[in-house]
């Protein structure tokens, strides 16, 4: 997108937020990069360049603008609609992998020499792995310095810097503020609230519009594991397990944005919390581009006109949605629930929630690979399946995660006893983000495809979806939707 200066030059004009972290827009007379929707007078044609991240623009010595905040935009849609090496290794930055591990360590999850990596990431993005890990710490950055009172020290190693001065020298050279000036305009630009409840951080999650939230939340609340994740006052609230401790989050829909409230045993976890509660409600996807292509469809095109924006629920863990995946084969949404809180109660690390009623975090593969099969009460094949799957994850056979080969993931839980086309997809689409997997056996998704006209046999469907990629995925949740299952609906 960012090469085709034509088309970045008439959406920079028109101020379209759909472009919003697709690509930057640096003014060379100012030295200031903003997002394409800037409220402030376009510049002149000629002074724009263009750039596909935020960390290309810092490389080249532009500064964030202080009006529109571009660091804060959505995320890229392209990270999740692609799975090349490019696009895993950012999925990877995103959750922090070169703050704990290094290039070396995003190298080898990736397969390739950090060279490589470096040379790859350079060429199509404008910076290496280390500059847009950088990028992702300055946010994190003020991020803490505007919504806690944290002091700069604490704020400083827990965005990642190793030192003080490093994090100093890269807030004023990204935000051409000191971080102490940061806070100051920050607590003159918001209204006085009530005092926050100390150790929580509050933030606003950015999407594109529109939003549809009744599939999405509704799905998250209509699936909660008892202890694990709840619906309160109006928010979907689950536990998190996370490098450096544990936290538990409280996301709310609003009309132009998610209200994010986040407690973290650790801060150092920030950025690997809102990145998991991001991907967990898709809102880095482009409905737009979504909505256009399945709109084309005449026999669909009612399904999206009728409530356009639906996103497809995720997970923040992809092997928690697996071990959930086996356990909600062939049985109902409510049986999948009670399978799953007994083995959060019997292996389940306990947590307190003084704000609700949350227990425990779900159990690591490791927890569950040691579990007595004799103590599920499940069919014999399925307490295969599942053991199996466990074994295999806490063993390091199979990786199911934001750098994970989709295919190659595909191909590996194929090949697991128990696995068939409908938990393998499921897996590809909510865990692993494949926004073109697709379940033509769905029970649903056939019952409303013959309602809608469309053929109703897998063999058939299939053919006929093959208009509708690469968003095959989001047209799942569209047939879906036609039901009414408690999924389909935002919780009272």
């Amino acid at each position: 997108m960012h090469t085709d200066t034509e088309r970045c030059v008439r959406a920079v004009q028109s101020k379209d937020a759909r472009f919003d972290g697709v690509f930057f827009t640096a003014v060379r007379t100012t030295r200031i990069y903003c997002r394409p929707s800037c409220p402030v007078v376009p510049p002149k044609p000629e002074n724009m360049e263009f750039h596909p991240t935020a960390a290309s623009c810092q490389r080249a010595g532009f500064r964030a603008c202080k009006r529109c905040r571009p660091d804060t935009s959505p995320g890229s849609p392209q990270w999740d609609a692609r799975a090349d090496s490019v696009a895993r290794a950012m999925r990877l930055i995103q959750d922090g992998v070169v703050d704990r591990e290094g290039v070396p360590g995003l190298a080898a999850r990736l397969g390739y020499s950090t060279r490589q990596i470096e040379r790859q990431l350079l060429a199509e993005l404008g910076a290496g792995p280390l500059a847009l890990a950088r990028a992702q710490r300055a946010q994190t950055a003020r991020v803490l310095i505007e919504t806690t009172p944290l002091p700069m020290a604490e704020i400083a190693f827990a965005a990642g810097f190793a030192s003080i001065r490093a994090f100093n020298d890269t807030v004023r050279e990204v935000f051409a503020l000191t971080p102490g000036d940061l806070r100051a305009r920050a607590a003159r630009s918001r209204p006085a609230a009530p005092p926050a409840t100390p150790g929580t951080i509050t933030l606003r999650l950015p999407f594109r519009a529109p939003l549809n939230p009744s599939n999405l939340f509704g799905h998250l609340a209509a699936t909660a594991v008892p202890g694990v994740e709840e619906w309160r006052d109006g928010a979907y609230r689950r536990t998190l397990s996370l490098p450096y401790g544990h936290g538990i989050v409280a996301l709310a829909p609003r009309p132009d944005h998610i209200l994010c409230r986040l407690s973290l045993t650790d801060p150092r976890d920030l950025t690997r919390a809102i990145n998991r509660c991001r991907r967990l409600l898709d809102l880095d996807a482009d409905p737009v581009a979504v909505d256009e292509r399945l709109r084309a469809d005449p026999l669909f095109a009612p399904l999206v006109d009728a409530g356009p924006g639906r996103r497809v629920p995720r997970t923040v863990d992809a092997a928690e949605f697996a071990v959930r995946a086996v356990l909600g084969q062939q049985v109902s949404t409510a049986a999948a629930r009670t399978h799953a809180a007994r083995l959060v109660t019997a292996h389940g690390t306990p947590v307190d929630d003084p704000e609700g009623g949350l227990t425990h975090l779900f159990p690591d593969p490791g927890a569950l690979a040691c579990l007595d099969p004799e103590t599920l009460a499940l069919p014999r094949g399925r307490r295969t399946t599942l053991l199996t799957l466990v074994t295999a994850l806490a063993d390091g056979d199979l990786a199911l995660g934001p750098g994970t080969d989709t295919e190659e993931a595909r191909a590996r839980l194929a090949a697991l006893p128990g696995f068939g086309p409908w938990t393998t997809e499921i897996i590809a689409m909510r865990a692993l983000g494949d926004p073109d997997a697709f379940l033509p056996g769905d029970l649903g998704v056939r019952r409303a495809a013959a309602g809608l006209g469309l053929p109703a046999t897998p063999a058939a469907l299939t053919a006929r979806a093959a208009r509708w990629r690469p968003w095959r995925a989001y047209a799942v949740q569209y047939l879906w939707a036609t039901d009414d299952h408690p999924i389909n609906h935002l919780p009272a």
